[in-house]
């Protein structure tokens, strides 16, 4: 996986920092009892069909998958995402005791509450991390097959929502499309293959550009 390294205490801040916003949005989609994909989309339907809360399911249903993420992508990858996946069980089950929203649009929480995921996820993907599950695989299909991320998101995010129309009403199941569009979108517009590798070789190159030119101009006063 081509991304810039960070240092330890930068990724803890990142990680919380995109924790909170994912389960922000989360709580936003909660709101109307909207529905998102990946694992966290079958986490929130698991909740209608078994007595446990999301946090624990969400937490459960990663567990899988953090093996393609050990062998496959990185150590360090996977162990960022165990944290990330952590935080957002535990934050999503905080956010609800410490935010009170009495009234908000569906619409606006839909979209809203994509946006807020979409960048919480990014700031996952920027920093070795993700929600897990489905996010796994798609970073790794993007990695190894040049598949972007954000499309195959919202693929599969497609079924899932298509599915949960023989369990949740139409109305919903509309207003969830459209906070996974948002979401899936900003991905897939931000999180390019090779954008930050290309970006660290730009940085380079006008770096040794500098300073060849530092070293042109020195000579010239020595001469």
């Amino acid at each position: 996986m081509n991304f810039p390294t960070h240092r330890f205490y930068e990724d803890v801040l990142a990680l919380f920092c995109a924790g909170v916003l994912v389960s922000f949005g989360v709580v936003l989609f909660g709101t109307h009892n909207l529905l998102t994909g990946g694992t966290a989309g079958i986490a929130i339907i698991g909740t209608h069909l078994v007595d446990m809360s999301f946090g624990l399911l969400f937490f459960l249903v990663n567990i899988p998958f953090y093996y393609i993420a050990w062998t496959q992508l990185s150590k360090r990858f996977a162990i960022n995402t165990f944290i990330s996946v952590s935080l957002v069980s535990v934050m999503t089950e905080q956010v609800q005791h410490l935010i009170n929203i009495e009234s908000i649009h569906p619409i606006f929480a839909s979209v809203a509450g994509g946006m807020l995921i979409g960048v919480g996820l990014l700031i996952m993907f920027r920093h070795k991390s993700s929600l897990g599950g489905l996010g796994i695989l798609a970073l790794y299909l993007q990695n190894k097959f040049n598949i972007r991320a954000g499309n195959f998101g919202l693929l599969v995010d497609s079924v899932i929502l298509t599915s949960s129309m023989f369990i949740f009403s139409i109305d919903l199941v509309f207003l969830s499309v459209i906070g996974a569009i948002t979401m899936n979108l900003l991905i897939a517009v931000n999180h390019k293959p090779g954008r930050y590798q290309a970006y660290i070789e730009s940085k380079k190159t006008k770096s040794i550009h500098k300073d060849a030119t530092l070293e042109e101009k020195l000579l010239g006063v020595v001469e």
